[in-house]
Order: structure tokens, then C-alpha cells, then sequence
């Protein structure tokens, strides 16, 4: 029988071998399938080492999504708790300036003293809400707007147009532009 080189590379089926041949091909075969094995392990284990990485760099990030949420509620409650904190620290003025005017009043009977220190409260006040972004609404002379006031009601009047505020009962309020309380006011009719 005359004897073939064979290519260790190449695979042979050796069910389809004579015996000899077979005998002679079935360990090199083995050794072939021995390497596979090793490759394919080798894969396996950087896949997995792969995937071990991977999970430990979600669970990192899940750890610090839920950190960073956690410390989110944290600053959003404390902005709820203390968003008047600055509007309260410019109102204690005017609360103590007001304690003293009564504390004057009861040691003294000058009216004018407690006008002057009334007006001068009043006056701080005013500052504190146009610092905070208040503006008064006192539409004295003014169209009636249904959306910044409330009429409360219609007097007849041949000075002004029908519909112009002759009287405000109660300022209104806005605060950065927006209705915080409608002005409550006198409107005109038509005489008659």
C-alpha cells in the first residue's frame, strides 16, 4: 500500500478510512481536535472575563444613577424646605421696625412720630417685594382688564368711558409678571 502524506490541517473523516489508515489518522486527529478544544476554551474564558467586566461596569453605573437621583431629591427637598429663606431674612426688618412702632406707641401718644415710622416701615416693606419681584397693581384711571381685575362693582359716571377703574377697593399683586391677586375694583357704566 503505498503510503500518502497527509496535511495535519486538514481533517479527515475517518469512518471512511481502511483500518490502517484510520489507526494511523486518529491521533493526529485527536491532537487537531485537542487544539479546537483549547481555542474554543480559551474564547470561552475572555468572553467571560468579557462579560464580568461588563457587569461590573453596569453595576457601577447603577450604583452612581442612584446616587446621583438620591442626591437630586436631596437638593430639590432643601430648595422646598429653604426657597424663602433670602425673602424671609429681608422681611425680619420690617417685622422688627413694626414691633418698635408699637412698642413706641404705647410709651408715647406722638400721632405724627407714628405716622413717620408707619410710612417708614411701609416704605421697607415695599422695597423687600419689589427685591422679590413684586409689583402692585393699581389701576386707578385705567381700561378694566379682566385678566388683572376683579370688578366688584359698576358705578355710572359721565367723566370717565364706560369700563375705566374709578375706584381700587384692594391692590393686586403680580410677581415676575405673573397674577399672584387681581386688583378688586370700582368699574363706570354708562349714565342712565
Amino acid at each position: 500500500m503505498k503510503q500518502e502524506q497527509r496535511n495535519p490541517d486538514v481533517e479527515v473523516d475517518v469512518a471512511t478510512l481502511e483500518p490502517a489508515e484510520a489507526a494511523e489518522a486518529a491521533p493526529a486527529e485527536a491532537a487537531g481536535l485537542q487544539d479546537q478544544l483549547q481555542q474554543l476554551q480559551n474564547q470561552l474564558q475572555q468572553a467571560q472575563a468579557k462579560a464580568e467586566e461588563n457587569w461590573n461596569h453596569y453595576l457601577s453605573a447603577r450604583a452612581e444613577a442612584d446616587n446621583i437621583r438620591k442626591r437630586s431629591e436631596r437638593e430639590i427637598q432643601n430648595a422646598h424646605k429653604f426657597a424663602l429663606k433670602d425673602f424671609i431674612d429681608a422681611l425680619l426688618p420690617v417685622k422688627d421696625s413694626l414691633e418698635s412702632g408699637i412698642a413706641a406707641a404705647t410709651a408715647t401718644a406722638d400721632i405724627d412720630k407714628l405716622r413717620e415710622g408707619g410710612e417708614l416701615t411701609l416704605k421697607m416693606l415695599d422695597g423687600v417685594l419689589e427685591k422679590a419681584g413684586v409689583q402692585e397693581v393699581n389701576p386707578v384711571g385705567a381700561r378694566f382688564n379682566p385678566e388683572f381685575h376683579e370688578a366688584m362693582a359698576t358705578q355710572p359716571s359721565d367723566r370717565v368711558e364706560p369700563n375705566t377703574v374709578l375706584q381700587v377697593i384692594q391692590k393686586g399683586y403680580l410677581l415676575n409678571d405673573r397674577l399672584v391677586r387681581p386688583a378688586r375694583v370700582i368699574v363706570s357704566r354708562a349714565p342712565g
